[in-house]
């Protein structure tokens, strides 16, 4: 199995930066895309940014231009940095990604793999 342990969230006056890290562990194979996404209370989860294995990044226009998503390949891990946070970027982050993992018999298979979230809390 997979595992994504995320760390960096905790409150942050608006206007303030954070640095969240997600890293997987475990039974991988490879990983492609990685991304993060967040759920504010009563809300549905969204994404917020994405990247390819390759580097390719897709971000959602409430955050183009404030966050930076990154990843290191050889730690398998995967990085989003916040600057110019707003309180309606309060919410919980969850780490995701679509990794390819080998079973005991050697069978390659797909598997989707989520964080257990963080949260990150801008005051006004």
């Amino acid at each position: 199995q997979v595992q994504l342990v995320e760390s960096g969230g905790g409150l942050v006056q608006a206007g303030g930066s954070l640095r969240l890290s997600c890293a997987a562990s475990g039974s991988i194979f490879s990983i492609n895309t990685m991304g993060w996404y967040r759920q504010a209370p009563g809300k549905q989860r969204d994404l917020v940014a994405t990247i390819t294995s390759g580097g390719s990044t897709n971000y959602a226009d409430s955050v183009k231009g404030r966050f930076t998503i990154s990843r290191d390949n050889a730690k398998n891990t995967v990085y989003l940095q916040m600057n110019s946070l707003k309180p309606e970027d309060t919410a919980v982050y969850y780490c995701n990604a679509h990794t390819l993992i080998k079973d005991r018999d050697a069978t390659v298979r797909a598997l989707e793999v989520w964080g257990q979230g963080t949260l990150v809390t801008v005051s006004s």
